[in-house]
């Protein structure tokens, strides 16, 4: 009972989260709320076009157009808001691969991978921010917030390092094991990286176009917090991106719910009532995956002619394992 008892608290927090949001929905800004929905999916939008730069380092005599990695994007984050552990990722891979002639796996991984520079520059200073406000939880005290895997992982640090080392270990003996292919692989990932070892157009066709999309992603919260009346701020904004920047080091519920609620309400309880803050953790989150969902859902139908998330998800695993089976066979045909 006294290992439930976190997940307990976590989702009757969340639950009395979603309660405060109904019982406020009369007295939300609808404006400011669509305003940063719209200003969110701009966000997005940018950012997709920052991996599009991205690709077309890696694949520079390929045609492929932008509004096809644009909608892969956009319905991988939709579906990574209503799946845990960023199963969206799945669609992304598989429907990128299939709009670049000649693309692979391990490159089109890599080249993900390069947003994640500027996202590990911004969490930097982010969090150092949010850390020296007073408000911000320290790690040690992660145990004591009600969001399971967070608390969990933070109460349980030598499981934590076992874990850690257990994947680092495992990663050794899977390259160990595929060493005959290691060549071809890293070629790929190096492929995928491309635009990294090109400082000034990486700087110029990424991480500026990135940092754009940062500014609109900074609005949209700014929005987001007027609309539900906790009051928009640069002090505000900060910390609720230093509450993303935490959720999404557990992605183990989709988009980081329970993680961001039980560190908003922290974060924001001597800003206003309760559950006015309540009602904002759950209503901002519930704001970005409606959309994001919406606006993938239809990239899917329009753009790829994809019924469903679950077709796509289906159709990645299957492209996979045809892949899989050609390398097997590859392999086979070439010891004889």
């Amino acid at each position: 009972m006294g290992a439930a008892a976190p997940t307990v608290a976590s989702i009757g927090s969340f639950l009395d989260a979603i309660g405060s949001f109904l019982d406020s929905l009369s007295r939300v800004g609808w404006v400011s709320l669509l305003l940063g929905a719209v200003a969110f999916v701009v966000y997005l939008t940018l950012r997709s076009r920052a991996f599009f730069n991205t690709l077309r380092a890696a694949y520079p005599t390929e045609s492929f157009q932008f509004r096809r990695i644009w909608g892969a994007y956009i319905a991988s984050y939709g579906f990574n808001n209503v799946i845990p552990a960023r199963g969206g990722d799945v669609i992304k891979l598989f429907l990128v691969k299939q709009s670049i002639p000649h693309a692979t796996y391990p490159a089109v991984g890599a080249a993900i991978c390069v947003e994640a520079v500027f996202d590990a520059v911004m969490a930097v200073f982010i969090l150092t921010f949010a850390f020296s406000q007073g408000v911000f939880p320290k790690p040690p005290e992660f145990a004591k917030l009600d969001a399971f895997d967070l608390s969990f992982f933070a109460s349980h640090p030598k499981f934590t390092l076992f874990a850690i080392t257990l994947l680092a270990v495992l990663a050794l003996v899977a390259f160990a094991v595929l060493s005959q292919r290691v060549k071809a692989f890293w070629a790929r990932v190096r492929q995928g990286l491309t635009i990294l070892r090109d400082r000034r157009r990486y700087v110029r066709e990424v991480f500026l176009v990135q940092l754009g999309g940062w500014c609109f992603r900074f609005l949209a919260f700014w929005l987001l917090l007027e609309a539900f009346n906790v009051g928009g701020s640069v002090r505000n904004v900060l910390l609720v991106l230093g509450v993303n920047a935490v959720a999404a080091v557990v992605p183990f519920t989709p988009g980081g719910a329970g993680v961001q609620q039980a560190l908003l309400v922290k974060v924001f309880g001597g800003v206003a009532a309760g559950s006015v803050i309540a009602s904002y953790s759950v209503g901002q989150q519930i704001v970005i995956a409606v959309t994001t969902l919406a606006v993938g859902f239809v990239a899917l139908v329009a753009i790829f002619r994809i019924r469903s998330f679950k077709e796509a998800v289906s159709l990645g695993k299957a492209e996979r394992e045809r892949e899989k089976a050609a390398d097997r066979a590859a392999a086979t045909s070439k010891s004889y």
